[in-house]
């Protein structure tokens, strides 16, 4: 790792000094520190008996280097995740070690069009479909080609495209990373003074080794999301059909919806009102094998939905008897805090039922639960804050059906996170 930040560093000088007088630039220097405390008992699912709260520290540390001129961009962002303990004191290796969480360089073919190639976060509108899923330490990116289009200050167009393979081969191999094979996009934004559309056409192909030969099978993402801003009053509704094939080359047939409006006072006190339906695959169906009716946020900052405690698809609920999601997100902003309260109601969008001994099907409530989430944030500067939360997930005898554990346990989850964010150097 010292290696690499020598080299980091050194490189970045002789780039920066080299090219200095040649043309106008910008560089930027940055890092992030951010260690986190979690409390887990009952996170991600119901708690079982016979076991004990989990208690641990995790941390992500990023170098950020930012390099741009009228020609091109460079972006590279080296990160470490580690948890605290994970190696002992005399350590020579670490358990995840350094990594690149982005590397890319841009393009720039004129003031409108560009090419960024690399590896990069990919991350629009609300990220329910693509998100950085900035939550998690070591957060997503995608290695990929986007062609990115700004005809004017009001309009976006991006369209990406990437290929993924195991290793450099001479003949083709099948893939066995737990990622897709393949994926073309194309994503549009226009803004229209306080009203803003998004368009969005996925084709996501994932490798199926259900045959002889493994093969490549594609599912299809299509929708849109539609803002309103209104300074106080904000209204935003999305709505995702997703059609083809799933990963297991069954037939796909899903949607997606979603209302949500807040309003602001004077006081800077806001309260909102939202509801998210995710189709979903009764649990008959899902047993026949029949068509996967459940729809899939594929690479979302699932983190941000359904609830804190990522009871949903944060984890494995991908192929699910669905969701409806009834939530009042309220907060208040206080000088330097900012106080969020997100009380949420879960329902299950299909059938749950289980297959007795004689055939028959029971069949269980579609009432999953409740979770109350509550953090508060205080920003110390620009560069540094602590922030805080917990949650409470009230479960139901439904929700043991789906997740296991035992519903009659308490469900909590607590953390601290203290976030130091400096640039070290900015020219522009």
């Amino acid at each position: 790792m010292k290696k690499l930040f020598h080299l980091f560093i050194m490189a970045w000088m002789v780039f920066f000094f080299a090219g200095e007088s040649l043309y106008a630039q910008s560089v930027t220097l940055s890092g992030e520190i951010r260690p986190r405390y979690e409390f887990r008992h009952g996170y991600k699912t119901i708690f079982p008996d016979n076991h004990k709260a989990a208690n641990f520290i995790s941390q992500r540390t990023r170098l950020n280097f930012l390099y741009g001129n009228k020609y091109f961009k460079f972006g590279l962002v080296l990160q470490d995740i580690r948890v605290w303990g994970d190696v002992p004191q005399l350590n020579t290796t670490d358990v995840n070690g350094l990594s690149v969480h982005e590397a890319w360089g841009e393009v720039i073919f004129n003031q409108k069009l560009s090419l960024k190639l690399g590896r990069q976060e990919i991350s629009y509108d609300d990220q329910r479909i693509f998100g950085n899923v900035g939550w998690t330490q070591q957060a997503r990116s995608h290695d990929a080609a986007i062609i990115r289009y700004r005809p004017d200050k009001t309009t976006k167009i991006d369209v990406g495209i990437a290929y993924n393979a195991d290793k450099a081969s001479l003949y083709k191999t099948d893939y066995t990373v737990n990622n897709y094979r393949a994926l073309q996009y194309i994503w549009y934004h226009g803004q229209f003074k306080k009203v803003g559309l998004s368009l969005l056409l996925l084709n996501n192909g994932m490798p199926y080794s259900g045959t002889v030969k493994q093969k490549v099978v594609y599912s299809q993402t299509l929708g849109g999301r539609v803002t309103y801003n209104n300074k106080a009053l904000k209204f935003n509704s999305a709505f995702y059909y997703q059609g083809g094939k799933n990963k297991s080359n069954r037939s796909l047939s899903a949607m997606y919806f979603t209302v949500n409006t807040s309003y602001t006072l004077p006081t800077k006190f806001t309260f909102g009102l939202g509801g998210e339906y995710l189709s979903g695959t009764s649990s008959e169906n899902r047993a026949l094998n029949n068509t996967d009716n459940s729809f899939k946020p594929l690479y979302g900052t699932n983190h941000k939905f359904n609830g804190w405690m990522d009871y949903f698809y944060a984890g494995s609920y991908m192929n699910s008897n669905g969701l409806i999601d009834i939530n009042m997100p309220l907060s208040q902003k206080i000088n330097q805090f900012t106080f969020k309260l997100i009380p949420h109601y879960f329902i299950a969008a299909a059938k749950v039922a289980v297959k007795q001994s004689d055939g028959t099907w029971k069949a269980y409530k579609s009432d999953m639960g409740m979770e109350i989430d509550f953090a508060a944030n205080y920003a110390l500067s620009k560069n540094m804050t602590i922030t805080a939360g917990y949650s409470q997930m009230l479960t139901t005898e439904t929700l043991q059906v789906l997740k296991g554990g035992n519903y009659k346990n308490s469900n909590n989850w607590a953390w601290l996170m203290v976030t130091f964010k400096p640039t070290f150097f900015s020219k522009k």
